[in-house]
């Protein structure tokens, strides 16, 4: 949907529940202040020689301990894990299924070409083998050349530790969050939403730092960091507004005062920046000496990660959810004819709309369960006396003269990270407008849009019900800008025909879009982040459903737009 000029969506969040890891044994007494705990391996691509009907290689990295990667019945097979980038890697744990190698090489690779064995055996012994290795290398691979038994190689998990620690982003610890920053100059006004230092030190990628517009749109400009004790700083994370550095430097300093570069560039290319750097000091500055644009400088993240420091613990990052998701809450619209939704599930979001949307949505009046368990969201042409709308193309009035449905999950459900889907037959007419989709959760407790996130899952136009659309809006990207793409039914069907099944599959890495079990846009976390900015929706969400009448988008109905129009809703369901 689209408040306040942009497409706007609404969407409830419940904390996901924590999913274990596969646990890694703890390291040796004398290796524990360097080998992390965390499974460096867990979610990132894998890939393998063979697979056996459907148990693929990413099984093996999905943190759930109930699926696994199989190959084919026959000798030298591998299985392959990219870690995103070259890391030292200091363990390597194998849990094996029945059918385990019995010889077979942990090898590492920066270009999954040639290969560094950092672990051979021709006795191993299958079951769970937690193994010390040494070795660098983006690419981790386990290489089987001899079978234990009659039939191939079987994980349930190929988990993978490193000596970066447990901070996503490389790096000992994140260093540099919650700690105090200064700048340059800095903005907060009604053009820049609270854009302090404070604000690239948060870890809130929807939060920013922004030179003044009054005396910081010159050369040069820099925000700082103050880490609270001295720290070996080994990688910093920048994440860019638009108004980038071409020119910057990353400098260090035991005062705040005297500065030394440990990074320098006159290309710099803005979005999202990974940089590994070594010094030490307390202080860590972005000195930024050439501006890309004719603004100032402005950072949604500055993250330094190494060790020393004085840093505070940054709150848990939200575990993915398990694979397969298990069904945590659905509404499967079953009861009476006539009865209201379940307001333990669903609160109906009374008022009139944005995006210059002609009705009024009522308090619930405007839905109700059809008795054959679906839930109907109906449109009607009647006059809300006391509520103002947009003037009516039609008639020039003020007054609404529509009323429809709006409910959200707001006040029952939030969450983060699911299989969210919804089954929907959607109206048809000129003007109409139904949608399923989500919204940051503290957009309820006064966050403006489009901080929050909005995760649009599903939208149509009643002047168009041969095309649906799936969008995602942020601070970077929003309104006409958003992040989505338009799809179509095989054979052009009409979506008003019959019912359909819109779907978001939900995670760390990024959200796949479905219809009817066919992929039809995927979004990708680090791309994103890579060519669009920042992305915004690891936290708490909840659900929407609303048929909205008129607006920017859909345009004014006319003589041939049915009244009442219906939106039917088999089910809401969410799987984590």
């Amino acid at each position: 949907m689209r408040p306040l000029f942009r497409r706007l969506g609404l969407l409830v969040a419940v904390a996901a529940t924590l999913l274990s890891l596969t646990a890694l044994p703890d390291p040796p007494a004398h290796a524990a202040a360097v080998c992390g705990s965390a499974d460096a391996a867990r979610g990132r691509p894998a890939t393998a020689s063979s697979t056996e009907g459907p148990f693929g290689a990413q099984n093996a990295v999905d943190g759930d301990p109930g699926t696994r990667w199989s190959s084919e019945f026959s000798d030298a097979q591998w299985i392959r894990i990219d870690l995103g980038s070259s890391k030292n890697v200091c363990g390597v744990a194998l849990a094996w299924e029945a059918a385990y190698a019995k010889a077979f090489r942990i090898q590492v690779s920066n270009d999954a070409a040639t290969w560094t064995t950092v672990h051979e055996t021709t006795t191993g012994t299958g079951g769970t083998q937690d193994l010390t290795v040494t070795g660098t290398g983006r690419y981790v691979r386990l290489a089987a050349t001899q079978r234990a038994t009659g039939y191939g190689y079987s994980l349930w998990s190929f988990a993978v530790r490193t000596t970066e620690g447990d901070q996503p982003g490389g790096g000992d610890t994140l260093l540099s969050y919650g700690r105090p920053g200064a700048a340059s100059s800095s903005q907060a006004d009604s053009n820049c939403w609270e854009c302090t230092p404070a604000r690239a030190f948060d870890r809130d990628p929807a939060s920013r730092w922004a030179t003044s517009p009054t005396t910081g749109w010159t050369d040069p400009g820099w925000i700082s960091v103050d880490l609270g004790a001295t720290a070996q700083i080994h990688k910093v994370v920048l994440q860019w507004d638009p108004a980038y550095a071409k020119s910057f430097q990353i400098q260090v300093s035991p005062n705040g005062t005297d500065w030394t570069p440990i990074y320098s560039t006159t290309a710099g290319t803005g979005f999202k920046q990974t940089l590994t750097v070594s010094g030490t000091g307390r202080h860590v500055r972005m000195f930024g000496t050439e501006r890309a644009t004719a603004y100032g400088y402005s950072l949604w993240e500055f993250q330094v990660y190494g060790t020393g420091g004085a840093p505070i613990p940054a709150p848990q990052l939200p575990a993915d959810p398990a694979n397969p998701p298990r069904l945590v809450w659905s509404d499967e619209f079953d009861g009476a004819a006539g009865g209201r939704p379940d307001p333990a599930k669903w609160r109906a979001d009374p008022g009139t709309g944005q995006n210059a949307e002609l009705q009024y949505y009522t308090d619930h009046r405007n839905a109700a369960l059809d008795g054959a368990g679906h839930l109907v969201m109906e449109a009607r042409k009647e006059a809300t006396p006391g509520q103002g709308c947009p003037p009516d193309p039609l008639t020039g009035s003020t007054t609404c003269q529509y009323t429809s449905a709006r409910m959200n999950t707001g006040a029952t459900f939030q969450f983060t990270y699911g299989r969210v889907e919804a089954r929907v037959k959607v109206p048809k007419g000129n003007g109409l407008w139904p949608a399923f989709w989500m919204m940051g959760g503290d957009f309820l407790t006064g966050r403006p849009w489009p901080y929050n996130g909005e995760i649009d899952i599903m939208e149509i136009l009643g002047k168009d019900v041969k095309t649906a659309y799936s969008t995602v809006h942020a601070p970077a990207y929003n309104g006409a800008g958003g992040i989505g793409a338009p799809y179509r039914l095989p054979q052009d069907a009409d979506f008003s025909d019959d019912f359909h099944t819109f779907t978001a599959d939900w995670t760390s890495k990024g959200i796949v879009y479905s219809l009817d079990g066919r992929t039809v846009l995927t979004l990708d976390k680090e791309q994103v982040e890579q060519t669009r900015g920042p992305w915004i929706f690891d936290h708490p969400h909840y659900m929407i459903l609303n048929l909205a009448v008129g607006g920017d988008w859909p345009g004014p109905t006319d003589s041939t737009t049915p009244f009442p129009s219906k939106m039917l809703v088999d089910y809401v369901r969410v799987y984590q």
